[in-house]
C-alpha cells in the first residue's frame, strides 16, 4: 500500500492508482476501517459503480451510473426482462480475495459482478488480517 491514504472514492479521477486488470475501464481500490472499496470507471472517468469488500462480504455502494445494475453473492441484482447481455463477461479486477467483471448489456448499460476470487473463506480472512 502507499504511504499516503488514497482518497477520492465517487470521484472520476481519484488520488489513487489504476488497479484495473483490463484496459478498457480504470478500476481504483481504496482501504478504510478494514473494508476495500472498489470502484469502477469506464475510459472517460464516469463512475460505473462501486463495492465494499471485507471477508467474503459485499457491499453494494449507492455511486456510479450503473449502481442499481451492480450484482454481489449478498446483494444480487436481476437484468429488466427485456435486457439481455450483449457480450460475455469481462475480468476487470483480481486482488486474490475479490474479482470483478462487467457485462455490457443490450440496453447500453454494463452490469458489474463482484464476487469471492479466494474460495476459502478461512484463507482469506488469513491473509485480511
Amino acid at each position: 500500500m502507499a504511504a499516503s491514504p488514497n482518497t477520492g472514492l465517487g470521484q472520476a479521477w481519484p488520488n489513487a492508482p489504476d488497479v484495473s486488470t483490463n484496459p478498457n475501464f480504470h478500476v481504483y481500490a481504496f482501504d478504510f476501517g478494514g473494508v476495500r472499496y472498489i470502484q469502477v470507471n469506464d475510459l472517460n472517468g464516469n463512475v460505473l459503480g462501486s463495492v465494499g469488500s471485507v471477508g467474503g462480504t459485499f457491499l453494494t455502494l449507492p455511486i456510479g451510473r450503473f449502481a442499481n445494475l451492480v450484482d454481489t453473492p449478498s446483494q444480487p441484482t436481476a437484468l429488466p426482462a427485456t435486457t439481455q447481455p450483449a457480450a460475455a463477461p469481462k475480468a476487470i479486477y483480481n486482488d486474490g480475495t475479490t474479482a470483478i467483471t462487467a457485462t455490457p448489456l443490450s440496453n447500453g448499460a454494463m452490469q458489474l459482478r463482484a464476487a469471492d476470487a479466494c474460495g476459502d473463506p478461512v484463507t482469506c480472512n488469513i491473509k485480511l488480517q
